[in-house]
């Protein structure tokens, strides 16, 4: 059996949407839902002060999810990791609608967990 992660990166987002929890709170929902992930308990965020960015993780029966972004490059970073293969969603349909980036960046990698000798 293998994995599968996903590193994403979103650019020219709304400042909002990467300084406030409601746009992230969105991603987040809409990330485990409609990919039927099965979240273990609520996510935990972090607030940078003086408007900063967020740093968001929600730990997943199949492994977790994280954002962090940076605000003053209008951007966000999230990693997906699922400890069984998934369909992805269409990330810049989804961060577009969600964050209003106008481009984003996937590195999908799959995880091995034996050696084949």
């Amino acid at each position: 059996m293998n994995g599968i992660e996903w590193l994403i990166e979103a650019f020219e987002c709304s400042d909002k949407a990467t300084r406030e929890l409601p746009a992230l709170e969105s991603l987040f929902t809409t990330i485990v839902s409609n990919m039927a992930l099965r979240p273990v308990g609520n996510p935990l965020w972090h607030r940078f002060p003086s408007g900063g960015g967020v740093t968001g993780i929600w730990l997943l029966q199949e492994s977790h999810l994280t954002v962090h972004t940076f605000p003053e490059y209008r951007s966000a970073c999230v990693n997906i990791f699922c400890c069984r293969p998934r369909q992805p969603l269409d990330w810049l349909k989804t961060f577009e609608g969600i964050l209003g980036a106008t481009e984003v960046r996937v590195r999908e990698h799959q995880r091995i967990y034996r050696r084949d000798d």
